[in-house]
C-alpha cells in the first residue's frame, strides 16, 4: 500500500520490492528515484511488521528470498493499524500488511499492484482465489494436537474453523477462504485423527494456490500420510 496522494507508484515488481526491503538495501535505497529512474526524487518511507509476524517471516521469504532476512531501517510495529495510520500520513509511504486491514481503511490508502514476470495484478479476493496474485497471497494456519483434539471444545472449533458454510465469514473479515474441496478434506483427516501437515514435502509455502489439494492423486497421497 501507499499513500492517497501517491500517484506514481501503480505497479511494482517483485525485483523492485526485493531492492527496496532486502538487508542490502539498509541505509541504501532510501530514494524513490533508486527504485526505478522515472519515479521522482522523493524520500522513500517504508513501513512494515515486526520480527514477531507471521506476515513478516512470508513476505521476506517471499520477496527477499529468505525467511526473516530484511533491511531494519524502517517504522516497523505488530500493530497493523499503526501501519495503516504511518501510511496515511506520509505522502512519501509504502507498507506491507494483511489485506484485511487494507479492507477495512481502503478510504486511507491506494494499493499497488505487483508484476510477477505476467503482469501487473492487484490483490483482491479474485485474484487469490486464482492464483494470479503471486507471490504475495499466502496460506494461514492453525495447529492442534492430537492430545488436544481428544477434548470436546478443542475438537468443536476445529471442525468450525473448516465448516464450508463458514466460508463467507472468512471473507466479511477480509480474508480468503479455502475451496470447499480442500476444507472438506481437512474435515476428513479431523474425522480420522491423521496427523501431520498436508504440506508436507511441499518444500515452500510461497505459491501455494487454493484449489493445490483438488486433485485425486494428491488427495489420496494427503489421507494417507
Amino acid at each position: 500500500m501507499v499513500n492517497n496522494q501517491n500517484t506514481f507508484a501503480q505497479c511494482l515488481t517483485v525485483p523492485e520490492l526485493k531492492k527496496i526491503w532486502e538487508p542490502a538495501a539498509e541505509g541504501r535505497v532510501s530514494q524513490w528515484n533508486q527504485v526505478r529512474t522515472s519515479f521522482p526524487s522523493q524520500r522513500l518511507a517504508l513501513f512494515g511488521p515486526g520480527g514477531e509476524s507471521g506476515t513478516f517471516d512470508y513476505f521476506t521469504l517471499a520477496v527477499v528470498g529468505t525467511a526473516r532476512s530484511s533491511r531494519s531501517d524502517y517504522s516497523k510495529s505488530e500493530d497493523d493499524d499503526v501501519l495503516v495510520n504511518g501510511v496515511a500520513a506520509d505522502v512519501n509511504a509504502l507498507g506491507y500488511f494483511g489485506a484485511a486491514y487494507y479492507l477495512a481503511n481502503r478510504e486511507k490508502l491506494r494499493l499497488v499492484a505487483i508484476d510477477n514476470g505476467h503482469g501487473c495484478v492487484t490483490p483482491s479476493m479474485q485474484t487469490v482465489e486464482d492464483a494470479t496474485y503471486q507471490p504475495l497471497s499466502r496460506p494461514l494456519f492453525i495447529y492442534v494436537s492430537e492430545t488436544a483434539t481428544a477434548r470436546r471444545e478443542v475438537s468443536a472449533f476445529a471442525r468450525f474453523f473448516v465448516a464450508p458454510e463458514r466460508a463467507q465469514s472468512v471473507r466479511d473479515v477480509g480474508y480468503v477462504p479455502l475451496s470447499t474441496a480442500s476444507l472438506l478434506l481437512v474435515a476428513r483427516r479431523l474425522d480420522r485423527n491423521l496427523t501431520g501437515s498436508i504440506f508436507k514435502g511441499r518444500g515452500s509455502v510461497v505459491g501455494v494456490r487454493l484449489n493445490f489439494f483438488e486433485n485425486e492423486d494428491r488427495i489420496k497421497n494427503a489421507l494417507v500420510q
